[in-house]
């Protein structure tokens, strides 16, 4: 069941009702704190929420505290007609918050209910650091358009600009990159700490996993679990002098703030069976995505059947792996791939102390 939250747009948003299954309707202007509290326990499926419904919108910091107090990937953002909310920062402001469902077309919202966008959907609405490549769309241009998200887009920039704008991204200086299981139990977590040991001999590397604390039991510093909440403020640090971050992103909705992207997938019968099964259409998500096979038993012959079957490309290849030795070369084949050139395949080393490390120093 859905919520929508209307003002200004409340008449179009009520022709909905015939469209989508709706549990509750309010209509007027509220302050962020208040919609959080109303909402705070409440579940629903999606809510349709009018930004002119929230006081002081045009204000790019209310919508950020609304995503502090709100599971925004749950929201479906109608912007209204204002030069401000249709500007390019503000846009890019929304996508940097992870916030991808948003239109300013009312037919799109229904689509957009089973249907959500992915962060590939609205790339081209993404400034990335201080980069000036953001797809120029006249306002007049962007109000008249009857596209998915009420924008104009030009379908050959579009595609420059994702090109150009994420394939080699930093933040400050800092490659972010960001570590996410496909298939359940892919290996995330332990993967980033065998590729944080092995970067940081060439290169001062901070790990991050968001919203678990699986990061404890690894006894590394530099290894921090953190909220969602926390990453934007950690990655903003005007101090920050890593030259890597690596982020476990669980199940968060924090790909935006990651400017690189690895997708893991275990290509085991049974985690593949229960991947599609559950979201048929990932076979076409995963296109043109950095995918990793990890734990992986397959060979040569097997990864180009994977690739005819699940019409992608793999982007590396890894086999079980023992987390106890401090190298291993088939992730330095990895980060070479990934332009760390410091990090030359040259072998695998054994730990020299302790094999399980298991008493903390």
């Amino acid at each position: 069941m859905n919520v929508i939250v209307s003002n200004k747009y409340s008449a179009m948003l009520s022709s909905l009702s015939t469209k989508i299954d709706l549990i509750k309707t309010i209509d007027g202007e509220f302050q962020v704190d208040d919609l959080i509290a109303q909402f705070d326990n409440f579940f629903f499926n999606k809510m349709i929420l009018d930004i002119t419904a929230i006081s002081g919108y045009q204000d790019i910091s209310q919508i950020q505290r609304l995503s502090f107090g709100m599971d925004m990937s749950k929201v479906i953002l109608l912007l209204d007609d204002s030069p401000v909310v249709n500007s390019q920062q503000y846009l890019s402001e929304l996508v940097s918050m992870g916030i991808y469902n948003f239109t300013r077309n009312i037919d799109a919202i229904a689509y957009l209910i089973d249907n959500p966008n992915t962060y590939k959907d609205v790339a081209q609405f993404h400034m990335l650091g201080s980069s000036n490549q953001m797809m120029e769309q006249p306002q007049q241009q962007a109000r008249n358009s009857k596209g998915m998200f009420g924008f104009n887009s030009n379908t050959g920039n579009e595609k420059s600009f994702i090109n150009s704008s994420i394939s080699m991204p930093s933040i400050g200086g800092t490659r972010v990159i960001g570590i996410k299981d496909l298939t359940d139990h892919a290996g995330a977590t332990t993967l980033l700490y065998m590729l944080k040991k092995q970067l940081s001999e060439h290169y001062s590397v901070l790990g991050l996993e968001l919203d678990k604390n699986d990061f404890l039991y690894f006894n590394d510093p530099d290894l921090k679990s953190v909220s969602s909440r926390e990453l934007r403020t950690i990655l903003d640090n005007p101090i920050n002098n890593y030259n890597v971050i690596l982020i476990d992103i669980n199940s968060s909705a924090e790909e935006a703030n990651c400017t690189e992207m690895l997708y893991l997938i275990e290509p085991s019968t049974l985690m593949l069976n229960k991947m599609i099964r559950r979201d048929r259409n990932i076979l076409d998500k995963i296109k043109g995505m950095k995918i990793v096979l990890n734990k992986s038993l397959l060979d040569q012959s097997d990864i180009r059947d994977f690739e005819g079957e699940a019409r992608c490309s793999v982007f590396h290849n890894i086999p079980p792996l023992d987390d106890k030795k401090d190298k291993h070369r088939v992730l330095d084949e990895l980060l070479n791939k990934l332009g760390f050139d410091k990090n030359r395949p040259v072998g695998e080393t054994s730990r020299a102390t302790r094999l399980f490390g298991i008493v903390k120093e």
